[in-house]
């Protein structure tokens, strides 16, 4: 494995949280980022189901303002859309199912490929090809319980859930073993509110701090 490959996923692991920025406004997933950054989350993804996606990525890393920031492209479907978020500057990619051109171009790059997966068999089929971390989406639907058992398993498997992860459920998630979480509407839409920005770096303070604490009490 490439050290920067193992770079990516050491910082998601220290964390232990990957913001999840779900936008169709530049101007908006710049500023989320900025909010969340600044807050302590420097692990981001940036969906790729709208064409500014490669914009903000740009504008984020080339603004200056998020210096030691780890910044992925989520929603990838397939290969060529993953190889635009590399050279726009994704270092990792994550997608909503298991493609096998996207993982072998991923491969190839020296970049984590973190597909969606919604079955044990699933989870096996990803380590099997290669994958070092899966995501558990969606995560309110399949639940804890869900990872758990995943791991019974495959002990050395690395799952993020995603999706209906909140701070009032962090606990649960890393009780099951997961190796880090992918909070999205949670983080970045506070209480509902839209564009709230120090809503968002309060709420990104709350859960790093309340992330480390859970994961104090694991060790």
């Amino acid at each position: 494995m490439r050290l920067k490959k193992l770079e990516v996923l050491r910082r998601m692991s220290d964390l232990g949280v990957v913001g999840l920025v779900a936008t169709r406004d530049v101007e908006d997933a710049v500023a989320s980022a900025e909010a969340a950054f600044e807050g302590g989350i420097d692990v981001l993804e940036i969906s790729a189901c709208w064409p500014g996606a490669a914009e903000a990525m740009k504008e984020i890393t080339g603004r200056g303002l998020c210096r030691g920031l780890t910044l992925g492209c989520g929603s990838v479907a397939d290969a060529v859309t993953a190889r635009l978020c590399i050279d726009a500057g994704a270092e990792f990619i994550s997608s909503y199912r298991f493609d096998d051109e996207t993982a072998k171009m991923c491969n190839r790059s020296g970049v984590p490929y973190m597909p969606a997966v919604g079955s044990i068999g699933e989870v096996v089929g990803a380590v099997e090809r290669g994958v070092d971390v899966v995501l558990a989406f969606p995560g309110d639907v399949l639940g804890p319980r869900f990872v758990r058992a995943a791991l019974a398993a495959l002990p050395d498997a690395h799952i993020i859930p995603v999706g209906g992860v909140a701070p009032a459920n962090l606990d649960d998630w890393f009780q099951a073993g997961a190796f880090a979480v992918g909070v999205g509407a949670a983080l970045f839409r506070p209480a509902g509110a839209e564009r709230d920005y120090p809503a968002i770096t309060k709420t990104a303070e709350h859960i790093v701090t309340q992330v480390a604490l859970i994961r104090g009490c694991l060790e």
